[in-house]
């Protein structure tokens, strides 16, 4: 048996359910295809949900709609070498007052949401269904099939949103076969649970906001960083790994998880919570550098897929770039049926759109910024340097006080090297 449709988009996270919305509201009978038991089912997000344009577009009150967490308010920045640690905390008022901030997200809640949006615009949502294959008639693709089902999903355009290996932009041969490990990176997550009152009077918080810590140093010398974030009664934890360093270090993501939860800065943060679960997830981080064919012969690619990340060592943004192309990937097709063009031609409008929306433009911006997050003393040399020297900043010992640009010119020299600093200073000005 088969079913037909005039869409089909495979993965319910935020760039396929935003694109089956955007398609469903317009009038298209769509398919929304979901291999887990439902969206989100896989909670691994390590960051904070920042602005959507587009579906803020979509629903004029999408803030006060959506299935949010907490508001973040504040936000530190954490040095750490062993036993010691340097953070930088910003909070203000402004950050109470708008959505600019971003907000922490439960995946399972915020995931489902959206995709129960989608279908109460008219898109059917299919879950428990893997697709294993591209569907082609007369030469031309015209759906896709399911593992473990009799029959197929027909339709003259399929949108791939179906995460960073996928599957389905592989097999239209719109990405290559392998990845290099230098683009990706890996992400690992403890949630733990914590009482409300618990979380709010540890850091700070009152009503519905919330906090959100980075930390660098804290990788034990592969490349990458750590971070905490605060949900209504949980924190999440973990690390996000260079995917091509972590394998040269020989070490496991969860025994670095481990020994980070176990530091003592992170420990007092965490202490008289309950881990409730693991989870790890792929994050392509090579960038612009890093995007695929975007458009073929019945089929776009959005989110993950198109390898639609920006990490830029400040911020790490995913979601937002997901929800974006998912609506301009919607709009696409629908302008296909319209003109009844679902050749690569037809649908090139996607790349076009892309290219005029923030997504593409802010990669291009920091297109550099990969290549800058490869340097090992980031991890390493550039941690100790800030902790000793606020240290010695703050150290009453009786003893006569130096010059401070001396000192932190003398600690440079002998934990960095001022050559390398310089050279450090003029990458990172160069990719920011």
């Amino acid at each position: 048996m088969s079913k037909t449709y005039q869409a089909i988009v495979v993965g319910a996270g935020p760039a396929g359910s935003s694109a089956a919305l955007i398609m469903a509201r317009a009038g298209l009978d769509v398919a929304l295809v979901e291999r887990g038991t439902f969206p989100g089912e896989k909670n691994m997000f390590g960051g904070v949900l920042h602005r959507l344009p587009a579906l803020e577009e979509i629903f004029p009150d999408f803030w006060d709609r959506a299935a949010l967490g907490r508001h973040i308010i504040k936000k530190s920045v954490t040095f750490m070498t062993g036993d010691s640690s340097f953070s930088t905390v910003i909070e203000s008022g402004n950050f109470d007052k708008t959505p600019y901030n971003g907000y922490s997200i439960f995946r399972p809640r915020f995931d489902n949401w959206l995709a129960q949006e989608a279908v109460k615009a008219g898109a059917t949502l299919i879950t428990r269904a893997t697709v294993d294959d591209l569907v082609y008639k007369d030469g031309k693709l015209a759906g896709v099939s399911i593992v473990g089902r009799t029959g197929e999903l027909l339709a003259p355009v399929v949108i791939a949103a179906d995460g960073v290996l996928s599957f389905i932009a592989k097999k239209a041969g719109l990405r290559q076969p392998t990845f290099n490990p230098a683009q990706m990176a890996v992400g690992v997550k403890a949630l733990i649970d914590m009482p409300r009152e618990m979380i709010d009077d540890r850091f700070g918080l009152v009503r519905e906001q919330g906090f959100a810590n980075e930390f660098v140093g804290c990788t034990a010398g592969v490349r990458g960083g750590g971070f905490l974030y605060t949900n209504y009664d949980s924190l999440s934890v973990g690390l996000v790994f260079h995917l091509a360093s972590l394998r040269v270090s020989g070490k496991t993501p969860y025994d670095l998880l481990n020994a980070f939860m176990e530091q003592p800065q992170l420990a007092k943060m965490i202490s008289g919570g309950r881990l409730q679960e693991y989870s790890a997830h792929l994050i392509p981080e090579g960038g612009y550098e890093m995007i695929p064919e975007l458009v073929g012969d019945g089929i776009l690619v959005a989110g993950d897929a198109a390898a639609l990340c920006n990490a830029t060592g400040l911020n790490l943004e995913g979601i937002n770039l997901a929800s974006q192309s998912g609506v301009l990937a919607g709009k696409a097709v629908i302008e296909a049926h319209q003109n009844r063009n679902f050749s690569k031609q037809g649908l090139s409008v996607y790349k076009k759109l892309m290219e005029e929306s923030y997504v593409i433009k802010d990669l291009k911006l920091y297109r550099k910024a990969p290549h800058m997050l490869h340097n090992d003393r980031i991890y390493n040399e550039y941690p100790e340097l800030m902790c000793s020297f606020m240290e010695y900043i703050y150290r009453i010992d009786g003893a006569p006080k130096e010059n401070l640009s001396k000192l932190f010119l003398k600690s440079a020299k002998e934990k960095v090297g001022l050559g390398n600093l310089l050279a450090d200073g003029f990458s990172a000005w160069r990719a920011l």
